[in-house]
């Protein structure tokens, strides 16, 4: 992501290693496009960016268009995307479990990693909890059409958060009742062979070798 967006040739190397180590995990195209599409926000943001700058210029079609946007914008889009197809490949070859564990190795806060833990296991709670006060509703005919019922879903919104907040707090008491003490238990560490950990560095390693010789070529 430090590689000048001017640097073409490291970007394509980029996109080259991604969408190789994409197809290599056989995610499904459409998978993957799908859930690129949380990008638009910046795109549509980054089209914005040519119209704004300093320096040189150039005139399309009456609108001043400036060469540090234009370029500022490329970087939003290739650095974006390039994040954004990182982060599905990993979600979507790693499970949440292995991540954290991932983080520990890392020597990531234990307190961080206790609260990521706790929102993974209790999402699908929350969410079970949301779909019963939705259906609740139904059941008693109301259905929101418009801003008048915009206080009914505040309502349940702020009894959502009530009822997990106070959800939490059993949970909690039931954990020290049980003996916690700040620290979960530790499962025993798997041991990485060589061969594993050369194929998780083989991504970044061949990237950090395709900017650097990218940037001394340019020099």
């Amino acid at each position: 992501m430090a590689t000048p967006i001017t640097r073409y040739p490291a970007y394509l190397g980029f996109f080259t290693l991604i969408f190789l180590a994409i197809w290599l995990a056989k995610l499904p195209i459409k998978t993957v496009l799908l859930r690129s599409l949380i990008e638009i926000p910046f795109v549509l943001f980054a089209f914005l960016m040519p119209f704004f700058g300093t320096g040189k210029s150039y005139e399309i079609l009456g609108f001043t268009i400036y060469e540090s946007g234009v370029l500022a914008g490329l970087g939003i889009i290739a650095k974006g995307t390039l994040g954004i197809l990182t982060a599905i490949l990993l979600s979507s070859t790693t499970t949440a479990r292995e991540l954290l564990r991932g983080l520990e190795r890392l020597r990531i806060p234990t307190l961080i990693i206790q609260i990521a833990t706790f929102m993974l296991r209790y999402m699908n709670v929350v969410n079970d909890e949301m779909e019963r006060m939705r259906i609740a509703r139904a059941s008693r005919g109301f259905e929101a059409t418009g801003v008048k019922h915009w206080k009914v879903l505040g309502h349940s919104a702020g009894a959502l958060f009530i009822r997990s907040y106070e959800r939490g707090e059993r949970v909690h008491l039931a954990m020290i009742s049980r003996g916690y003490q700040g620290l979960m238990p530790q499962e025993s560490n798997v041991k990485t062979s060589s061969t594993e950990l050369l194929q998780g560095l083989a991504l970044p390693i061949l990237a950090a070798i395709i900017s650097i010789t990218t940037l001394a070529i340019g020099q």
